[in-house]
């Protein structure tokens, strides 16, 4: 019986010395899924990036483009020989459950289910994703979560032109008063501020790229005026004291809550809604930034 059991172990460890190792992930293949090329972020995170254009949201009177609030997206990282993915999908009420499924049924999670807008019409709601595995299949399987709902899948559209008053946006103003290095997407100005903080999730690092940064979204209203939302990344210590920077400037709080279900150091979410002459708006998002402790310097590129 002893002599059985020890050949079996032996047998079991020859195995898997013998096993080849893990492919690396084909990222052509995953494009190929997803309809869309990603855009590499210097850390070899991958992003891809699905506005809801199908959607006219409005709230207190602004249309919101896509790029400011209503752009979901998914990242993908390289760990442990094979891919995690992370992201967070814009959907109506109707299509919450139904993409949820498909998500279940490939194997993904939904971390979080929230609003991040208050008074909008449609409502939208906002689906937090997270899975671990063969890169292809996971895109399959968020393939399939989107075709639930009505997200435009098809090759992405070549930009439109951005408005005039697109223009009137002082993005190097904004840069100065953020701390940040944004870039204007779809008429919109985008910021990702990184905590200083190492963040990991099940003991993978999570870079501000798979979605662990501060993100400011401003759109430029007329007047100089702008309508600006996002999330503030905080530690729990740091809740109150912008709660209380926003207040004071005027910006609403629209929702307080966490994205993801393993992350140390623990993390909230808070977003936010503000509009008014664009000096204003910054200068109290920058209250709110001087009351955590994130480095003021930016990562390329925003989250909608």
């Amino acid at each position: 019986m002893r002599v059985t059991m020890l050949a079996a172990v032996f047998a079991a460890a020859a195995l898997a010395t013998a096993a080849p190792a893990v492919a690396e992930a084909d990222w052509p293949a995953v494009e190929s899924v997803l309809g869309r090329g990603a855009a590499v972020q210097p850390d070899g995170v991958r992003r891809f990036g699905f506005p809801r254009t199908d959607l006219r949201v409005r709230l207190d009177g602004v249309e919101l483009r896509p790029a400011l609030a209503l752009g979901s997206w998914l990242a993908f990282a390289e760990h442990g020989g094979a891919a995690t993915v992370m992201g967070d999908l814009v959907l109506t009420q109707e299509e919450a459950n139904p993409v949820l499924r498909r998500l279940l049924e490939g194997g993904l999670t939904a971390t979080a289910l929230h609003n991040h807008l208050l008074r909008s019409e449609p409502a939208t709601v906002y689906m937090h994703v997270h899975g671990h595995g063969d890169a292809l299949a996971l895109a399959r399987a968020l393939r399939g979560a989107l075709e639930a709902s009505r997200t435009p899948l098809g090759p992405p559209a070549t930009a439109a032109a951005a408005p005039a008053s697109a223009g009137e946006l002082d993005t190097a103003a904004l840069d100065r008063a953020l701390g940040a290095s944004g870039r204007v997407n779809g008429g919109v100005y985008q910021a990702v501020i990184p905590r200083p903080e190492r963040i990991t999730e099940d003991g993978m690092e999570t870079p501000a790229a798979l979605g662990t940064g501060m993100a400011i979204n401003v759109q430029p209203l007329a007047e100089g005026r702008v309508a600006a939302i996002g999330d503030l990344v905080l530690l729990a210590p740091e809740v109150g004291g912008v709660e209380q920077a926003l207040a004071a400037h005027g910006i609403e709080v629209t929702a307080l809550h966490s994205h993801t279900l393993g992350e140390e150091p623990r993390l909230f979410y808070m977003h936010f809604w503000a509009v008014g002459p664009a000096k204003a708006v910054a200068e109290g998002l920058r209250a709110a930034l001087d009351r955590t402790n994130v480095r003021h310097a930016a990562a390329g590129g925003g989250r909608g």
